[in-house]
């Protein structure tokens, strides 16, 4: 019999940052916000995996950036300090023209070209317009000239990032190997993005510049280090307090949790680990007073350590293929185990989620230091908020949520801790 599939689609509410052509005290730093959210939107909408989502979110935001830096001409060039980019002249100081308009223009062309739901992408463009139509025709123009100038050249980079090399690759093989990841309940899927490392760094020299110690090595002999890391997984999901339980809930961020109910298959969207961390980041600019270019600056290398991150993880993922608790827990421990976090479908070490929010946390105590905020960004999805007192801290909660919602080793999360953190403290040389 046939399974139905129903598709729960939660949207994002988009904050109003212009009223009566007017610009609130938020400014442009108020159109970014909204910006991302609504390229959020889409992502979930789309159900991309966590690191084609960070393509989208890097890219896109350094359009904003960089479009935005006619108005702040002595600060740095990303084209400058990350790879693959050709440089763009600034036009003439003379020059009339909205620079605010410009970083949407780049922004929304960048976005329209990687995204699937482009027509949604329109319409947010549209919506965002509206405050720019009582400019004079040539500024307007000129602002709209010199963002699409910036996107063509962030999307020239796209083009030669090995992105679109690596959508007709092989399918990825999985053989029968003692320690060797192996397909997971409860749908088996094939290995997420496995040519992920083919992908063209932004700011690592290399896919393993960044790469972790090897694993602990495999065994079943019940107290080698191996199998005590196994127990230790199946012990906290025996007796998993509602702490911990909370934790893992808000910070799973798997784009697509299939659940099975007799012959029924439910599939509920949530936003992606780097989405979490950008809205995290919006989070932070508005709290601490960022204005249009630190909010700016915030989003670019946030999302470009996270996109890094993802790349630094998959090379390792895919480099050692460390197997998943619940397939070894199911063998020797417990044969209808079921781990409380559905696990994604590749290599367990490292951790992404630790590798990738121990970046974002680098670059964001970079900008802003220890600093508490209050992480309302899972509200529209979870109904769920919580509240840290820095943003390391959170990338700590992050980690460890892996371990008590059973799809990770503690090995995973402190390695990818550790790795995530050098691939963090490349973005903190650029400011």
């Amino acid at each position: 019999m046939k399974k139905w599939i129903y598709l729960i689609t939660l949207s994002v509410p988009l904050a109003a940052c212009h009223e009566g052509g007017k610009t609130t005290k938020a400014g442009y730093a108020g159109q970014q916000h909204e910006c991302v959210q609504a390229l959020t939107k889409i992502i979930v909408h789309d159900i991309l995996p966590p690191p084609v989502a960070s393509r989208m979110y890097a890219y896109c935001n350094i359009a904003y950036y960089e479009a935005l830096r006619g108005k702040y001409r002595n600060t740095p060039s990303l084209f400058d300090s990350l790879h693959g980019f050709m440089p763009v002249t600034l036009p003439d100081s003379n020059t009339t023209c909205d620079y605010g308009l410009s970083a949407l223009t780049a922004f929304m062309q960048v976005a329209r070209a990687l995204v699937f739901s482009k027509d949604s992408m329109r319409a947010a463009h549209a919506k965002l317009l509206q405050p720019y139509k009582v400019l004079d025709g040539k500024t307007y123009d000129n602002a709209v000239k010199w963002g699409e100038k910036v996107a063509e050249a962030v999307l020239e980079r796209a083009r030669s990032d090995n992105y679109r090399e690596t959508r007709g690759m092989p399918r990825y093989s999985v053989f029968a190997e003692p320690g060797k990841w192996q397909q997971t309940p409860p749908e088996y899927a094939d290995a997420l993005e496995p040519y992920w490392n083919l992908i063209k760094p932004l700011k690592m020299e290399a896919a393993d510049a960044c790469r972790p110690e090897p694993p602990v090595p495999f065994s079943t002999e019940k107290g080698s280090p191996y199998f005590n890391e196994v127990w230790e997984v199946y012990r906290i999901s025996k007796n998993r307090t509602g702490l911990q339980d909370t934790i893992a809930h808000f910070w799973d961020d798997n784009p697509f949790v299939v659940k099975h109910t007799g012959h029924l298959t439910f599939a509920h969207k949530k936003i992606t680990p780097g989405g979490h961390w950008m809205g995290i980041v919006g989070i932070l600019c508005e709290k601490y007073g960022g204005n249009e270019w630190l909010t700016a600056k915030a989003y670019a290398l946030t999302s470009s350590a996270i996109f890094d991150g993802f790349i630094s993880c998959w090379e390792e993922k895919f480099n050692s293929r460390m197997v998943r608790p619940i397939t070894v827990i199911r063998e020797f421990i417990e044969p209808e185990w079921v781990s409380m976090l559905q696990t994604p479908p590749f290599p367990e070490y490292t951790s992404g989620h630790s590798v990738i929010s121990s970046a974002a946390a680098e670059v964001l105590t970079g900008l802003f230091g220890d600093v508490p905020f209050h992480d309302n960004s899972e509200l529209p999805y979870l109904g769920m908020e919580r509240s840290f007192s820095t943003p390391r801290q959170a990338a700590e909660e992050a980690s460890i949520s892996r371990l008590y919602g059973g799809i990770h080793y503690r090995s995973a999360l402190e390695a990818g801790q550790r790795q995530g953190t050098r691939v963090g403290q490349l973005f903190r040389g650029l400011f």
